[in-house]
């Protein structure tokens, strides 16, 4: 009798933390020049493939416009959340969104540390 030994599937669940955020650009003109500036970060990996590119970083990232702006040639405050919006296709971790930059914390108690928010319930 021959025994068959089932494989362990690549979908199965995982509600381990990563400790990873990170997003997927348009591989275009502006998405390739995004991970560009974005691969001279500590602690990001950029993985381009054939249509997107992936971004992903351990515990924090920071895009920062003016450094997007300036690698494309552009003037400071070209490059902007609604160019990055634009550009992007999909993220996970929490996202910031600030006036020079957009900030990705792959722990949501980190994000809410940074902006202030208690994430204790309230029990009156």
């Amino acid at each position: 009798m021959t025994q068959f030994k089932i494989a362990e599937s690549p979908f199965k669940s995982d509600n381990t933390a990563s400790n990873m955020c990170g997003f997927t650009l348009m591989n275009n003109q502006i998405g390739v020049v995004v991970a560009d500036v974005m691969k001279t970060k500590p602690n990001v990996r950029v993985t381009p493939l054939p249509s997107m590119i992936r971004v992903d970083a351990t515990n924090r990232m920071d895009v920062v416009y003016d450094e997007v702006s300036e690698a494309l040639g552009e003037e400071p405050g070209f490059f902007d959340a609604a160019q990055f919006e634009e550009s992007m296709s999909t993220h996970y971790g929490r996202m910031i969104h600030e006036d020079d930059r957009t900030i990705m914390f792959a722990n949501p108690e980190d994000a809410a540390e940074f902006i202030g928010f208690d994430l204790q319930a309230d029990r009156r």
